[in-house]
C-alpha cells in the first residue's frame, strides 16, 4: 500500500495536530482526511504555505507575549486599593471577586482582563496576592489592599 504525505488543517485522533506533516495510507487520506477537508496533499506550494502561517502565528505569539510583559509590569507596579465594607469584627461582607478586581484594573489602568483570569477570591481586609494570567508563558501577581 503506497504512503501519501498529508498537511492536517485540524487535528485528527491518532494521526495528529492542525499543522503537522503525516504519512498515511493513500486509500486513508482519500477517503477520510481529504474528503472530510481534516488535510490536504503535501505539494511544495501546501509545505511553503504552511510554513508562512507558522511563522506568522510564531510572530503574533511573540507580540501578544511582549504585550502581557508590559501589562505585567504595568500591574505589578503598585497596589490595587479596594474600599470594602465591613463588619463589626473587621470580616468583609461577601468576598472580593475576581469580577470585581477585574472591574478595578479596567479603572485604574484602562486594561481590560477577562475575570476567568483572575485567581483569588479574598474574604478579609489586608494585603493579598492575586494570580492574573495574562498570556500562555506570563503571570502577573498583583498585590491588592482592601480596606474598610
Amino acid at each position: 500500500m503506497a504512503k501519501i504525505q498529508v498537511i492536517l488543517t485540524e487535528d485528527v485522533a491518532g494521526q495528529g495536530r492542525k499543522g503537522d506533516l503525516v504519512s498515511v495510507s493513500e486509500g486513508y487520506a482519500k477517503n477520510f482526511i481529504i474528503k472530510n477537508n481534516k488535510g490536504m496533499l503535501a505539494t511544495p506550494e501546501a509545505l511553503k504555505k504552511i510554513e508562512n502561517d507558522k511563522k506568522k502565528a510564531a510572530k503574533r505569539d511573540e507580540e501578544e507575549k511582549q504585550k502581557a510583559i508590559d501589562v505585567k509590569n504595568l500591574l505589578e507596579k503598585e497596589k490595587l486599593v479596594l474600599e470594602v465594607k465591613v463588619g463589626n469584627n473587621g470580616k468583609l461582607f461577601g468576598a472580593i471577586t475576581n469580577k470585581e478586581i477585574s472591574a478595578e484594573i479596567e479603572n485604574k489602568y484602562g486594561k481590560k482582563i477577562d475575570r476567568k483570569k483572575i485567581e483569588g477570591n479574598i474574604k478579609s481586609t489586608g494585603e493579598h496576592k492575586v494570580t492574573v494570567k495574562l498570556h500562555r508563558d506570563v503571570k502577573a501577581e498583583i498585590t491588592v489592599v482592601t480596606k474598610g
